[in-house]
């Protein structure tokens, strides 16, 4: 079902977005993977083909920062012919900065965090989404978070941006009412990635505290999610998961083990 389709991975380079490369070249699909750190990308590259080497992975690098439109409108419209048919979106790129009052909030965090949550994952949709509407066939898998359900304190900008996410999904799949496209946002609570080192520009110590007496979901259980999401029969569409670790409730009620 998925061998020799095209997916398209945004923030590939870490966390989720590394775990989906790894669980779609195991069923042989062909990847695009697009992250800003070439070198990350270089690496993981390296490590899919050696390590599903059976499946012999296509795999096409992009270095792309998704705030840039005309970046992101340019590396689409010059895709090769035989990586142009995108198959699957994994609008994966996405980030938190700071934890702050409202009040007190860092703006140039929150222009990163709208840049790339929100008009980073609006502009791929724009780009690609118009070829899966002429082919008659795609999914669109949008990350979220709990937050865009349950905002927390100091959470403000982020929550929103994550709100937006779940507004943009439902909107997506009403507008493509009537075609066969799929629109499925994954919405994970507590998930052991860089989000922490990132929000907390790469305060380590302050990061590690996140997840103090917690087992956390992993990048994979997210992606066998995202897997699962986009292998069901094609008149089936998962339109919003929510997944947290056994010890998460809410966005704000977790259980330590001390």
């Amino acid at each position: 079902m998925i061998q020799n389709q095209i997916v398209l991975i945004t923030g590939a380079s870490s966390g989720i977005g590394a775990a989906c490369a790894k669980i779609f070249a195991d069923a042989g699909a062909k990847l695009i993977l697009a992250a800003r750190r070439q070198e990350r990308l270089l690496s993981l590259a390296t490590e899919v083909v050696e390590r599903f080497h059976e499946t012999s992975p296509q795999i096409h690098l992009l270095q792309l920062d998704v705030r840039d439109r005309s970046a992101v409108e340019l590396a689409i419209s010059n895709l090769p012919p035989e990586w142009s048919d995108i198959d699957i979106l994994i609008n994966n790129a996405g980030l938190s900065r700071g934890l702050d009052k409202l009040h007190e909030g860092d703006t140039q965090d929150w222009d990163e965090m709208i840049d790339t949550n929100i008009k980073g994952l609006l502009y791929l949709t724009r780009y690609i989404v118009p070829g899966m509407v002429k082919r008659d066939r795609g999914h669109v898998v949008n990350i979220g978070s709990i937050a865009g359900h349950q905002t927390y304190p100091k959470g403000n900008v982020y929550c929103g941006t994550k709100a937006a996410v779940k507004a943009i999904s439902e909107g997506l799949k009403q507008d493509l009412l009537g075609t066969p496209i799929r629109v499925t946002s994954v919405d994970p609570g507590m998930v052991e990635t860089e989000f922490s080192q990132v929000r907390f520009h790469g305060d380590s110590d302050r990061a590690q505290q996140v997840y103090h007496g917690v087992t956390p979901l992993t990048p994979s259980d997210v992606a066998d999610v995202i897997f699962f999401c986009v292998t069901r029969p094609t008149h089936v569409n998962i339109n919003e998961v929510i997944l947290m670790p056994v010890d998460q409730a809410s966005a704000t009620l977790v259980n330590r083990r001390t």
